[in-house]
């Protein structure tokens, strides 16, 4: 199978910290891939090396065919990654049109621009013209996600989606990201909420510890209690 993102066999370090050892995982064009664990797992410390925001000490990160092991975040971002972090950072004393405007990359083109970006988060239509500062989580959360796709991407890499969100917030995400699915988005998202990566993932990968313990479809993983149990908390 061709794959748009590989990692192989990637060890990272916070200064003399091991936190990732031999973590390998891939994406395949136009699949859904969820990275789940519990909390200090390793999930955002993969996503980071992935980025080149924690460069990994050894292993590779291959993207589109190309070794960008340790690359800068803006290099994988002209390259085609957008990467929605758990943190969100949007600009508050900046409006959500600003904000949106700020996630175009000259080089890159495609269905995205931001009438077909308003169109398909018609809330952020609504309160375009309002301060990024001023919005609720969800609403923060869909910007994170809009400014991330006016980059034109070919993966789209989310962090926690779902962390902090309200019930009805969560389910008009996991829309959205079924939208986009349809839409044949590339997309990689870590998440801890086993029912919304269940609704909306092709492949689970588990991550524990900073080692890979489990990969495989969601058809198979549905039948892994032992797996839901013992690293999920289910």
């Amino acid at each position: 199978m061709n794959y748009i993102l590989e990692v192989d066999g990637v060890n990272t370090f916070y200064g003399r910290s091991h936190i990732l050892f031999d973590v390998s995982l891939s994406v395949a064009p136009g699949e859904t891939v969820c990275l789940m664990g519990r909390n200090g797992a390793g999930k955002t410390t993969t996503f980071r090396s992935i980025m080149g925001l924690t460069p990994p000490k050894s292993g590779k990160v291959i993207f589109k065919d190309k070794d960008c092991t340790g690359a800068p975040s803006f290099r994988m971002a002209r390259m085609g990654m957008g990467f929605v972090p758990e943190d969100r950072r949007i600009f508050g004393p900046l409006t959500v049109q600003e904000n949106l405007e700020l996630g175009k990359i000259s080089a890159r083109t495609g269905r995205w621009s931001m009438d077909t970006v308003l169109d398909r988060f018609p809330i952020l239509q609504h309160c375009k013209d309002r301060l990024g500062g001023s919005l609720s989580g969800g609403e923060q959360q869909m910007l994170t996600i809009a400014r991330a796709l006016m980059g034109n991407p070919e993966l789209l890499v989310l962090d926690e989606p779902t962390e902090g969100l309200a019930p009805v917030i969560v389910s008009v995400l996991k829309d959205l990201i079924m939208g986009l699915k349809v839409a044949d988005t590339t997309i990689l998202l870590s998440e801890q909420n086993i029912r919304f990566a269940m609704g909306v993932s092709d492949r689970v990968v588990v991550i524990d510890k900073g080692h890979v313990v489990y990969t495989g479809t969601i058809e198979e993983f549905r039948d892994q209690e032992t797996v839901h149990k013992k690293y999920l908390a289910v």
